[in-house]
Order: C-alpha cells, then structure tokens, then sequence
C-alpha cells in the first residue's frame, strides 16, 4: 500500500504552514516538489475545489522525472483520472481537479482573466517574473469553502525578485538562510507598486491607514539535501553529484546560498590546470569547438573580440585535456582560411576529428552554417544553435576544472588562455572561454570515437 506523507522537519513545516503565501527551498535535493504535490492533496475531496500549479515553461512540467511523472505517481492510487492533453489536469473522483500549466510569455497570465483560483502552486518560483506573481495573486480567490492561499518552491538565486521577498529569511551578509526564522510568518502590503513589511497586520495597518483585512502572511521555509532522508537513502549518488558542481553553484544549490554570484576567481583559477609535456593517457574522444568573432583590430577598434578555437580530448582516464587553443583577430575570410586549414591539421595529428561550429539564431545564422558545411565537406562537423548564457555552458568546464580533472598539454598559448579563464566572466574577453566549454561539452557527452583516431 502506497502511504503518502511528509518527511519529519521542513517538509512538515512546509505542508502545516498557516501563511497566505508559504515560499519553500532554497537549495536542490529538500524534497519541494514532493511537498507540493502533497499539498495539492489537502482538499480533493471537496468537488468545488480546483487548483493550478505553474512553471515557467511546459517541458519543465512533462520533463523525465519532473511534475507531470510525479503527480501520475503519487495520485494514480488515489482513483485519480489524468487528462494528457494541455494544459494537463487530474481530476479526483469528488470533482476537485488539478491543472498544470505553464506561463511562458510575460503575458500568458492574462489567459486567467475572471478566473478563481482557491490554490495556485509555483515551481521553481524565481523563474518567473514579480509582475506573473502579482498579478496571479489576484486570481487567488475562493467560492468552495477553501480559504485561498499560495505555495511555491525556488532555488536561490542572488539576482531574482524572490531574493529581495525573502530578504528578512537571509542572512545578508553570507547568503545562508537563518534558520531561525524559518517559517516564521510576516506580513506584507503591496502599495504603488512597494511592498511594505512588519511583524503583524495591525502594525501595517496603523502605519499606512489600511484595513487589517488587506494584509497578506508570507514565510520562507529553507531546506536542503540533508533534509530529504529518502532521497539520500534511495540516491546517494546525488549529494556527490551536487558536490561535483562548480564553486558557484554548489553554493546555490548544495549550501542554500542567495547572495552568491558569478565573479573571477570563482570558476577557473591558475591552480586548478596542470600543464603536461605529453599525453597521460589514450584518448577516447576528442573535438575542436569554435567561437566566431572575425573582427580585424582596426584604430577604431583596438582590442576587438578574437575567433577562438579549443581542441579538447576526454581521456580513458576520465579526465579531460586541452590539447590546443587559438586566439585570432581576423576578418571573415581570413577566419574561414583558419578554419579550413586548422581541420586538415588536426586530421593529420587525430584523425577525424568532431568539429564543432556555433549557429547564429536566424537565417543569417542558418546560411553561415550551411556555408561552413560545405567548406568542410568530408570532414566530422556539426553546427548548433547557440543557446543558453556564456556562464550555464561554462559551468559543466568549471566544475571539472575545480575538481583537477582537466589538464593542458603545454603551448604557447597556455598564459592566454589561464589569463582569460582566471578573469571569466567580468573579464572584457571571454573568446577561449567560449570555445573550450562547446569543445568540452562535445567530448563530455559525446560518443566514444576512438575507432576513428589514429
């Protein structure tokens, strides 16, 4: 028999919280969407009842393992029926359904124009703007009998409006969350577009002549890994995987920290490469990644950003190795000669070789890619569309960087490249840095190609 129940402390704390709107996480792996989908459960049996709980985007709700497995999981032995089209819904046997949708577009919220909503639930609530969440909180209303109320779950994240939510829960000055004051409820009033804390509704209500009824509760639950003993029985193999994140995020994500950002010295320092005179071990796989620039240095344009290119291997070891890296101001045909020739080179050094060539967004993107291509019929390419900021495709580098598993075979253009590395991401150049994550991310991923190096 399938028993659904919180875990002993935050999750309790969380799914017995009297607040208006209850904020829970504030690290990976503290059981928040578990406690979520527990609380979706309070009131099914009350066939008035009707809940919405949002992401930001709609893969994020039908992802591997995310919400939509979860609640078929944990609802199916409860007779629940499930509604696959979208938005996606489950309907209990009283009546009281579930809705789980997404509001990708800053203005998909107005889809909920008229509509009341006794429970509306946020996953990952940093992801979305302050302005979905206000605006949501007015369809936050109730004719069943359920007083409304919010639940929302996030991880920390230094820039986002939840931070400065949440302020009073922080310790300002590390980032950590006071436990303290965990799940102590606060009260808020949003006026002219400022929102006014203290410590009680009439306290509100005195100072800006406000009825008490127009104050909201609100409290931070904080949580981590170590709080989510089945996790940690059943996955113990997570708490190294969080371990194993680069400095930057094995803060945000292991330790809980909201004031933490991205800054040199964070990611890459000189300490963490070891430079080689040979190849340690064999190579399993191995890439060239690009980043294109092709800009000429000119009196107008003294220091422009170069076309970067980073020849990376992963090693039978596991460990991964930076075996070359250009760094070049050129225009465009000069870069495209650079990228011809430096394929045949490798070709006769490696075999053949992953080639890898970023795609702009748009046509203009497409018909380089296209272009490239053709120039390098023949050869192993691939070209993809850039995605995500310079600092998430960093990171999976930085990570294994951190832990000492990337070493450099020794060059002359190694004091460069550790320069560069040392200053991501404020440095003004960050070409290498570029080319060395897509090599990385290539080879980390990849399959296994050594039936084609010689």
């Amino acid at each position: 028999m399938q028993i659904l129940k919180p875990q002993p402390g935050p999750q309790e704390v969380f799914l017995s919280s009297p607040a208006d709107i209850t904020i829970y996480g504030g690290a990976a792996g503290g059981g928040k969407t578990y406690g979520l989908l527990l609380e979706l459960l309070r009131h099914t049996d009350n066939p008035g009842f009707g809940a919405v709980v949002f992401r930001r985007n709609s893969g994020q709700i039908t992802n591997e393992g995310g919400l939509w497995d979860n609640a078929k999981t944990m609802y199916r032995a409860l007779g629940a029926t499930f509604r696959e089209s979208n938005p996606k819904t489950v309907v209990f046997k009283s009546g009281a359904k579930i809705t789980f949708n997404h509001l990708h577009a800053e203005d998909d919220v107005y889809s909920y124009q008229g509509a009341q909503i006794p429970l509306i639930c946020f996953d990952e609530l940093t992801h979305f703007s302050e302005s979905q969440f206000i605006y949501m909180m007015s369809r936050n209303r109730s004719t069943c009998g359920v007083r409304p109320y919010i639940r929302a779950t996030c991880n920390p994240d230094s820039d986002s409006w939840v931070a400065r939510f949440i302020a009073w829960w922080i310790d300002q000055d590390t980032g950590y969350a006071i436990q303290e004051r965990s799940g102590k409820l606060r009260y808020f009033i949003r006026l002219d577009g400022e929102i006014h804390w203290a410590d009680s509704p009439g306290e509100l209500a005195e100072q800006f002549k406000v009825q008490p009824e127009l104050c909201k509760s609100a409290t931070f639950i904080c949580s981590s890994i170590y709080d989510n003993k089945v996790l940690l029985a059943t996955d113990p193999g997570y708490l190294a995987t969080l371990n194993a994140l680069s400095t930057v995020e094995k803060e945000r994500l292991l330790s809980g920290n909201w004031k933490i950002r991205p800054a040199a010295g964070l990611y890459f320092k000189r300490d963490m490469f070891r430079v080689v005179h040979s190849l340690p071990d064999k190579i399993v796989c191995i890439a060239r990644a690009w980043d294109l620039a092709a800009t000429e240095i000119t009196a107008a344009s003294p220091d422009p950003d170069r076309t970067a290119s980073c020849l990376m291997a992963r090693l039978k070891s596991g460990q991964y190795i930076i075996l070359d890296m250009q760094r070049r101001a050129l225009n465009a045909a000069a870069a495209r000669d650079l990228i011809k020739n430096t394929a045949a080179a490798d070709r006769a050094l490696y075999g053949n070789i992953k080639i890898h060539i970023p795609q702009d967004p748009g046509q203009a993107g497409k018909a380089q890619a296209k272009s490239y291509g053709a120039m390098l019929a023949g050869y192993n390419i691939e070209t993809q569309t850039v995605s995500g900021s310079k600092i998430t495709r960093a990171e999976p580098l930085a990570a294994q960087a951190q832990h000492g598993n990337v070493l450099i075979l020794a060059g002359a253009w190694v004091d460069a490249f550790i320069d560069e590395a040392e200053g991501f991401p404020d440095a003004l150049h960050d070409d290498q840095i570029d080319a060395a994550a897509d090599a990385f991310n290539c080879v980390a991923i990849g399959h296994d190609w050594s039936a084609l190096i010689t």
